[in-house]
């Protein structure tokens, strides 16, 4: 019999019942002999409500001791959860204890409101394991070095099971969701889009980078760095569901890579609508202007994602990039009073009206003209691609949002991908 680490997200531990399920569920696999680590959300809307109060509270100017107060009043939403699940367990009969992120410990550094994880110390968890308990640690939050309690960022939950998997050399990670795995595309679009029975580490790092929501970027690097293997499935499935068939279901995230899935040149196809396009015309072709211009930028803690300059012509260039939607005023603000007087440049443009469709497939690296192929099937549709990007396993282009769907549709068509996976 094997440790596990299961997580459960909000959805997961929305209500009485639904947390009354998962003890349930969680009960199944600690009766067949396996030793869990449950890792819960808080209740789905819980953290919202919260951050909510605090908005109509806060300070005019936000700062560190805001901050602070965010993580103390946002980390009691997983306690809540975590308290709740060892309550609903013991009713089941099965012995259990909760500890918060601060008890274990999880250490991290002290960024608060998006803190990295530095250490956990597992003897705590280990001892309660061995004597036949499961174990409930709240997800997205730790300590850090001064005793302040910190959290991870939205999605953190799924980064503290990765990472309590890794310090305890888990089995296996399991990822219950609202969905049933990671699939081609997102069904809601292409409604042929096919569930992956595996995916690579790379592959799922990529398509959480390009706007993939099944898992957070965040907790696919922890997990491939540390090789931890991790399953997503559904926690909407019935609870008495036959043990094997369940630890098999899902889609199963490996960093051991075959030849099946060589041969598959393009896995999925992921899209972002969250960005904004930046242009910074008539700038000096001279050295360091790239950095002059996405200094500033990267100072004001503001990412960028794709950049292009075009060809110098009468030695004046114009320079591109795509930022969060979120962040487009203030970098275009920024641009306009700072860089551009600055530079000499002739004018900031921008346009948020736009989104980002990217292939991704290990198979792509044995396999040529797969960019040529994605080019030629949007020129068919009459959709102009405005800025390109390339790796080893994906190629990534902006275009106008108002063609995301058909992009998609197009995409998943040309690489075979409307086909179940075998």
């Amino acid at each position: 019999m094997a440790l596990i680490v299961q997580k459960y997200g909000g959805t997961s531990m929305g209500s009485p019942d639904r947390i009354r399920l998962v003890a349930k569920r969680v009960a199944k696999w600690a009766r067949a002999g396996h030793q869990i680590v449950v890792v819960p959300s808080a209740m789905s809307g819980e953290t919202n409500r919260l951050l909510g109060l605090a908005s109509e509270l806060a300070p005019e100017r936000a700062n560190a001791d805001y901050h602070r107060e965010l993580d103390m009043l946002a980390a009691t939403g997983e306690q809540a959860s975590s308290a709740l699940l060892a309550i609903a367990l013991q009713a089941e009969g099965m012995p259990s204890v909760s500890y918060a992120g601060w008890q274990v410990p999880v250490r991290t550094d002290s960024s608060h409101t998006k803190a990295r994880i530095e250490s956990i110390d597992d003897q705590r968890v280990r001892a309660d394991l061995d004597a036949g308990k499961v174990v409930i640690v709240t997800g997205f939050q730790g300590i850090d070095s001064n005793g302040n309690i910190t959290t991870l960022g939205r999605g953190g939950s799924d980064t503290s099971a990765v990472a309590i998997a890794a310090a305890m050399q888990a089995a296996e990670c399991l990822i219950f969701t609202d969905v049933d795995g990671v699939y081609t595309t997102d069904p809601r679009v292409v409604p042929a889009a096919s569930r992956l029975h595996t995916v690579s580490f790379e592959e799922m790092l990529e398509m959480a980078s390009l706007g993939s929501k099944v898992l957070q970027i965040r907790s696919v690097e922890f997990a491939g760095k540390y090789k931890v293997p991790m399953r997503v499935l559904s926690s909407f499935t019935p609870w008495d569901i036959d043990l094997a068939e369940e630890a098999q279901s899902g889609t199963l995230i490996t960093f051991e890579e075959d030849e099946k899935m060589e041969k598959a040149v393009v896995s999925g196809i992921a899209f972002n609508r969250g960005e904004a396009k930046i242009s910074v015309l008539g700038i000096p072709d001279t050295p360091g202007m790239a950095y002059r211009i996405l200094g500033p930028v990267a100072d004001a803690n503001i990412e960028v994602d794709v950049i292009i300059q075009n060809v110098s012509k009468d030695g004046k260039a114009d320079f591109s990039f795509t930022v969060n939607h979120s962040d487009f005023a203030r970098a275009v603000d920024l641009l306009r009073t700072q860089v551009v007087p600055a530079l000499g440049a002739k004018e900031v443009v921008g346009d948020p009206n736009i989104c980002k469709v990217s292939i991704v497939g290990i198979g792509m690296r044995s396999h040529v003209g797969v960019a040529s192929t994605m080019f030629r099937v949007l020129s068919e549709e009459g959709i102009n691609i405005q800025m390109i990007s390339t790796s080893e396993i994906k190629t990534s282009v902006v275009i106008d949002e108002k063609y995301l769907e058909l992009a998609v549709r197009a995409l998943h068509t040309a690489f075979g991908l409307d086909q179940p996976v075998a």
